[in-house]
């Protein structure tokens, strides 16, 4: 895990994910670019798989996305079907990307969170989650009729501003992780011309995230409960994206994200304070490894080159150590 980790980020030190920019700056040259124009569909991207496209320098793009992860309340852990509450988590995730040269982006994502949760109190109200920031430096760029694909090198860091301990009786007020997590990714993007100039785009990522160790008090997102006095210690998480992308016009398309995500060991250690005030024996618990495979089909439908928007839902059936959700989801593609 961890040599895998040090060759990503060794690789990607100098970048970050961004998301995608509906086909702008993207090359073409004569004259094959004449039989095979890249203005033939309007993409706004898939539901989940970052581009490794950039924009010329100078632009902004904008795209919010809205969703409901709706968590089904099954999870399978050593061999075992269990159950959870049933819960809504309503938020708002937003990329903002500055184009620094035709070859670099930098950019944030804020989010916002608000959850309910069968059994206990709802959210005391909408709240910011983790903020995160991103850089991304392209190292390639497809030409109509080559072989060679888009690829960019990219680093997300994500800093912990969204509230996830001392939560008292409140566990739905919990929208971050309180770890500063480092994501090192490879990013590519290659097209594909079928009969009638119909163009296929499709998308690989490898990303590798790794997290700082979290200090806790009281009730947290880590399941520790009201005196705990400690640290969570969250495992390492490697996930592969590959995306396609059908134009079935200039305006419509039909995208499928085919995810896969392992994450490792999150280990909890700690001690609660007795009702004497003292501290309680020292303890420590283990999440176990989680694998989680995903699919996200998408509606795109763009009326201008630099404007669409997106329709979609992700599925997550229930895996090792990971709940079974669907998220309906939509967002607006913006570039200027």
């Amino acid at each position: 895990m961890k040599s895998r980790s040090a060759i990503l980020l060794t690789a990607c030190v100098l970048a970050c994910a961004t998301p995608v920019f509906a086909g702008v700056g993207e090359a073409q040259p004569a004259p094959c670019a004449d039989r095979h124009p890249m203005t033939d569909a309007w993409f706004t991207g898939p539901m989940l798989a970052n581009t490794a496209a950039t924009a010329p320098r100078g632009h902004v793009l904008m795209e919010p996305y809205i969703y409901d992860v709706v968590t089904q309340g099954n999870y399978t852990t050593r061999g075992k079907r269990q159950s959870m509450p049933h819960q809504n988590t309503f938020g708002s995730l937003t990329y903002l990307i500055y184009a620094l040269t035709d070859t670099m982006g930098i950019g944030l994502i804020p989010t916002f969170d608000y959850s309910t949760m069968t059994g206990v109190p709802s959210s005391a109200g909408p709240g910011p989650g983790d903020l995160t920031l991103q850089f991304q430096r392209r190292i390639t760029q497809f030409q109509p009729c080559g072989w060679m694909p888009t690829i960019s090198l990219a680093v997300q860091q994500t800093l912990p501003t969204g509230r996830y301990d001392q939560l008292g009786d409140r566990p739905t007020d919990g929208f971050g992780a309180g770890a500063y997590t480092t994501t090192p990714e490879f990013l590519s993007q290659m097209y594909f011309w079928l009969p009638r100039r119909r163009i296929l785009r499709l998308r690989f990522n490898v990303t590798d995230a790794f997290s700082a160790s979290v200090p806790l008090q009281g009730a947290s997102v880590y399941g520790t409960t009201a005196g705990f006095h400690g640290n969570a210690h969250p495992g390492s998480s490697f996930y592969i994206d590959t995306s396609l992308e059908y134009s079935a016009t200039r305006s419509w398309v039909l995208a499928l994200d085919a995810t896969y995500r392992t994450t490792g060991d999150t280990r909890v250690t700690g001690y609660t304070l007795q009702t004497s005030g003292a501290p309680g024996p020292t303890t420590e618990t283990r999440s176990g490894w989680s694998d989680e495979y995903g699919l996200a089909p998408a509606v795109e439908y763009s009326w201008k080159p630099w404007i669409g928007v997106l329709l979609g839902v992700r599925l997550f059936p229930a895996g090792r150590n990971v709940q079974d959700s669907i998220t309906p989801a939509i967002a607006v593609n913006i570039v200027h």
